[in-house]
């Protein structure tokens, strides 16, 4: 590495200590902060002109030198690096001052170049000249910010319709799409569709406090919402909102939201748009002009750098868009089923008795114990219905082994015969008699309420009504339909045909 040279304004104080001062070699050392051989070097070039202090005295910096030095054009200008290209080489990973520095000397080994402070200085000073949110330094595919535009977009019916902005740190490069609103549903489908856009991946996405994403916006530790940390996962990137009321940090968001108002939406201020799709195609057909416009003071443009810098150092995409998912915490019921908005999906009979948590989409339930998934499902909407894997059924007696088939009926004949009667009906209604098995234990907690009287009443006018559903004979007990008269005994044992199962085909 080339030394820094001495100043030259320090000749002429190495000729007044050694001959005016009278100090040895090593005392003029030890005074400027130089080795002895520039003090051997000087004082031995100006006795070989034949000067002496006397001589010298009056004389100028740029005179003495140009005697001493006559090859030494002091007067030459410093040559400037292009402070814009190094100010984007900053941007690259592990790249520094220093490195930069001793290229800028090494091209220009016979120019006039800085020390490594005046370059510093330098450089901190065209820093300043730029905008708030240019002079941060960002790491290539570090970090993408996501924003929505303050404006919005009239549309024909009447509503309006909602800006997403996001922006590569290093680069600006800018994506924006429409959406309908600012609920967590448009963010994530907007964060999917720029993360496609840039082709890959950021280690960091820095959103601001929304309430939509962030559930928790704690200064110091603020949380992303379930949804936003598990699409976070599915990318293998992070979430980190920004501080509230910290505009510092998501600079290049709001300088990013800035350009695609003045740029984009003030173009489209004229046309009306009946529909969020067709502002969409609108904002897309200007986001190439927007990327590949020039930058003022930097070099290149949004488009330019985002292939040389970010675009390499984004980590791959996985092979499919991600779904929306949302969780909701569930327990294993005795009849090893989850209930998720009302239909039943089966769990490991194992599981009975815990909570998993249930990660909904739209086209699938998955049941996760402690982030580890034990149950999936295509999702199906049918309220009441079951959706049973056979794997996840006991070997013997099904479900949990203190309730079987046998020991339901045996405890509704314990109560009456109508009351066990309406059990064997009721298991006779599923393909798996343990589908019943919750509705047969609402019944037992009836008989906890009302007492066994009233229950086998109530269970014997149900019969009667030609119902088995618990629903049925709860709603009976509450208005107290079981204490009316009681009209004509209806026929409501069982018939007796080979199609229909009695207690029997439980033993």
């Amino acid at each position: 590495m080339p030394q820094p040279r001495m100043s030259l304004r320090m000749i002429k104080d190495i000729l007044r200590l050694k001959w005016h001062g009278q100090l040895s070699h090593e005392q003029v050392a030890a005074s400027l902060k130089v080795s002895k051989g520039v003090i051997a070097k000087y004082v031995g070039l100006a006795q070989a002109a034949g000067l002496d202090w006397e001589t010298i005295e009056g004389w100028s910096e740029q005179r003495l030198t140009s005697v001493l030095l006559p090859g030494k054009h002091t007067d030459a200008p410093y040559i400037a690096p292009d402070w814009g290209r190094i100010h984007r080489e900053l941007d690259r990973k592990s790249m520094t001052l220093m490195l930069l520095w001793q290229e800028y000397v090494q091209a220009h080994p016979e120019g006039r170049t800085w020390r490594y402070t005046q370059f510093c200085e330098h450089y901190k000073a065209f820093a300043h000249s730029l905008k708030r949110s240019m002079r941060q330094h960002r790491r290539a595919g570090e970090k993408l910010f996501i924003d929505f535009a303050g404006s919005t977009v009239p549309l024909s019916d009447g509503s309006r319709a909602q800006v997403f902005v996001s922006a590569m740190a290093a680069s600006s490069y800018v994506f924006a799409c429409a959406t309908a609103a600012q609920r967590l549903d448009d963010w994530v489908a907007s964060l999917v569709r720029a993360l496609h856009f840039y082709g890959g991946v950021p280690q960091l996405i820095v959103p601001d406090n929304a309430r939509a994403v962030i559930t928790s916006p704690d200064r110091y530790e603020p949380r992303a919402h379930d949804s936003v940390q598990d699409l976070a996962r599915y990318y293998g990137t992070c979430v980190l909102p920004a501080r509230p009321r910290s505009p510092k940090d998501k600079a290049t968001a709001e300088s990013s939201v800035q350009v695609v108002t003045r740029w984009i939406l003030a173009r489209l201020r004229h046309q009306r748009f009946d529909s969020i799709a067709q502002l969409d195609a609108a904002i897309a057909q200007w986001l190439p002009s927007l990327n590949e416009r020039a930058f003022q003071k930097l070099p290149g443009s949004r488009a330019s750098v985002f292939a040389q810098l970010d675009a390499p150092a984004l980590m791959p995409l996985p092979q499919q868009p991600y779904e929306l998912a949302r969780f909701k915490t569930v327990k294993v019921h005795i009849d090893y089923h989850v209930e998720i908005e009302g239909h039943r999906y089966s769990a490991p009979h194992a599981l009975v008795g815990q909570a998993l948590e249930a990660r909904i989409t739209r086209h699938g339930i998955e049941l996760l114990l402690r982030g580890q998934r034990v149950a999936a499902h295509v999702r199906n909407t049918q309220r009441g219905g079951f959706t049973t894997v056979q794997e996840h059924m006991p070997a013997a007696h099904r479900a949990h082994l203190q309730w079987t088939p046998t020991r339901l009926i045996e405890w509704g004949q314990r109560i009456g015969v109508a009351c066990g009667e309406l059990i064997t009906r009721l298991l006779q209604t599923y393909k798996h008699p343990e589908h019943g098995y919750r509705s047969c234990l609402g019944l037992l907690n009836l008989e906890r309420r009302y007492g066994q009287e009233r229950l086998e009443g109530a269970c014997a006018r149900a019969l009667a009504l030609g119902t088995v559903r618990y629903s049925h004979v709860r709603d009976l007990l509450a208005n107290h339909c079981d204490q009316l008269a009681p009209a004509q005994e209806a026929s409501w044992s069982s018939p007796a045909h080979a199609n229909v199962r009695g207690p029997d085909y439980y033993q």
